[in-house]
């Protein structure tokens, strides 16, 4: 249609309205579209009336998820829990150290400088057996030496030099590796294994402490059977890990080894020859090749 046509530019409104044969409608002017309200012009590009989109909401210092202070909370929360529960166990080992024959210092220098519970178990549980001392370390070194396989494990991870090594090194233990290891960023699982092993150090020698003590004030601690604490402290932590077949018969074989030995050898060398098993074990039929 040519410019000079077009309905909103017909000068005479006069005359009656007449069917316009193009459309059928009545030719009455039709009238201009009504402007866009000042600040909301409508974007030729897409039809919308340019206003801005809003950007959808996100987490606080994630861009996805839970913002990080309240996932750090609940990682220090579950650290202080496993604290905790760690504690109320080390009541056990504080009651049965004096129990065979440990004093309430000897009992409290064990956990601190020691702090390894199995370790600490199986060196009690050899002496109070009557075996000696060297037996008893020697079983503790065995026990202790997957400490070793954690920190390495760790280490990258820790990132730590100087000192923070020294104290990092005393803190790396079966709870806070697995705390650490069960995260999904590494600086979850830095706090992690800072937060679960300082609470599981201050809760197990206050335990243990306080387990000491309660069981020297009785005349004879031997009367709450408490030298079956460590068999079944043992058998606690070794259960878990006998899920496949394999290690469940390696498992009764060290203790087919253990039973037989123990009318002819001394007190705690039952429990090396035992090791030993699992160690040969180990050689025989290795793990596959990680890469």
């Amino acid at each position: 249609m040519a410019a000079d046509s077009e309905p909103w530019d017909a000068p005479d409104p006069a005359p009656p309205p007449a069917t316009s044969p193009g459309t059928g409608h009545d030719g009455g002017t039709p009238e201009a579209p009504a402007p866009d309200p000042p600040g909301r012009a409508t974007d030729p590009g897409t039809g919308h009336d340019g206003g801005t989109p809003e950007a959808p909401a996100t987490a606080s210092g994630t861009g996805h998820g839970a913002p990080w202070p309240a996932s750090r909370r609940r990682v220090v929360r579950d650290g202080v829990g496993v604290g905790i529960a760690t504690g109320a166990y080390g009541l056990s080992f504080g009651a049965l150290s004096t129990a065979a024959g440990l004093s309430v210092a000897q009992t409290a220098a064990l956990s601190l400088l020691m702090f390894t519970g199995g370790s600490q178990f199986a060196l009690v549980g050899v002496a109070g057996a009557g075996g000696s001392g060297l037996s008893g370390a020697a079983t503790a070194v065995l026990l202790g030496a997957r400490n070793a396989f954690y920190g390495l494990r760790l280490a990258s991870l820790l990132a730590v030099r100087g000192l923070r090594k020294l104290v990092a090194a005393q803190l790396v233990i079966d709870e806070s590796t697995a705390m650490a290891l069960g995260q999904d960023d590494d600086r979850a699982a830095r706090v992690a294994f800072w937060s679960t092993g300082m609470a599981v150090f201050v809760c197990w020698n206050l335990a243990s402490l306080l387990g000491a003590v309660g069981a020297e004030a009785l005349s004879d601690p031997a009367v709450l059977g408490l030298d079956a604490a460590a068999p079944a402290a043992f058998l606690a932590l070794l259960a878990p890990r006998l899920r496949e077949r394999e290690l469940q018969a390696v498992a009764l074989a060290a203790a087919v080894v253990a039973v037989a030995v123990t009318p002819l050898v001394p007190a705690g060398v039952p429990v090396l020859a035992a090791a030993g098993v699992a160690v040969a074990a180990g050689l025989a039929h290795p793990g596959p090749d990680p890469t």
